[in-house]
């Protein structure tokens, strides 16, 4: 299925996303928010997600941030600023709010938006000749708290102050020393390296990693009063049937077929 620029395929419990506007590196249009937010309530309300790749067309670009072609009409005052942000910061949570582990692929450029998506997500793997970019200080815009908040969390803060205080660019690399990338790989890796991870992933018990994503969430700050949902997912796996599947399977020396429940 399609929606906007942003297309979407389930297969085998995994769900792909690929943000696509090539003509603007990928830049992310109104539409293509709102898009990022329907599919994580559609993805909420189904079963058979367990977990989510998110990734630019091509390999120029994440993303090349916002589509700028939106800001003369939705953001052309402090007005139409705050409903843009609000739709930014919508589609961010939403995509932090997913139930299931997700997982950010990113090649070349990652810049404002971009970097702020692939911030929504639970891990990150770059190509070695990725960067980020936040270039909000050279287009005199205020950058929503909110954003900020999950840009210090992804990328920790000495990232973010470079990335605000200097708007330049910074390598992929760089990133990872500073802890806010999770893996870094080859240009002819990476592809084959997020595969793996996500494979690795959504073979996993599906309550567990709810609960444990809900979890460290708390511990983040992230959300409020979800400690108390996390305890409860933790106590519905610590009855699941996946929980008697795995000790079964860890005494006959097998692998796992863990059904969500």
């Amino acid at each position: 299925m399609s929606s906007g620029d942003v297309s979407v395929t389930i297969e085998g419990g995994i769900a792909r996303l690929v943000l696509s506007n090539p003509e603007r590196r990928n830049a992310i249009s109104s539409a293509m928010w709102r898009a990022l937010s329907e599919f994580a309530a559609e993805a909420g309300r189904r079963g058979d997600v367990r977990v989510t790749l998110i990734r630019g067309e091509g390999t120029l670009a994440f993303s090349g941030g916002a589509d700028i072609s939106d800001f003369s009409a939705a953001r052309s005052d402090a007005s139409g600023a705050q409903t843009y942000d609000e739709l930014v910061e919508a589609a961010c949570a939403a995509i932090e709010g997913l139930g299931c582990p997700v997982v950010a692929l990113v090649r070349g450029a990652c810049v404002g938006a971009g970097a702020a998506l692939a911030a929504a997500c639970d891990i990150r793997v770059a190509a070695e000749d990725a960067f980020l970019a936040v270039p909000a200080a050279r287009l005199g815009l205020g950058y929503d708290p909110r954003g900020v908040a999950r840009l210090v969390r992804a990328y920790g803060p000495h990232a973010a102050r470079q990335l605000f205080f200097t708007a330049e660019r910074l390598t992929a690399r760089r990133v990872y020393e500073l802890g806010g990338i999770d893996h870094i790989a080859g240009l002819d890796e990476v592809d084959a390296l997020a595969d793996r991870i996500i494979a690795r992933i959504a073979e996993n018990a599906p309550l567990t990693l709810r609960a444990a994503k809900l979890s460290i969430h708390a511990a983040e700050g992230v959300g409020g009063g979800i400690l108390t949902e996390a305890r409860h997912l933790t106590q519905l796996a610590n009855a699941s049937s996946d929980y008697r599947e795995g000790r079964l399977a860890f005494a006959e020396k097998r692998a796992p077929r863990f059904a969500g429940n």
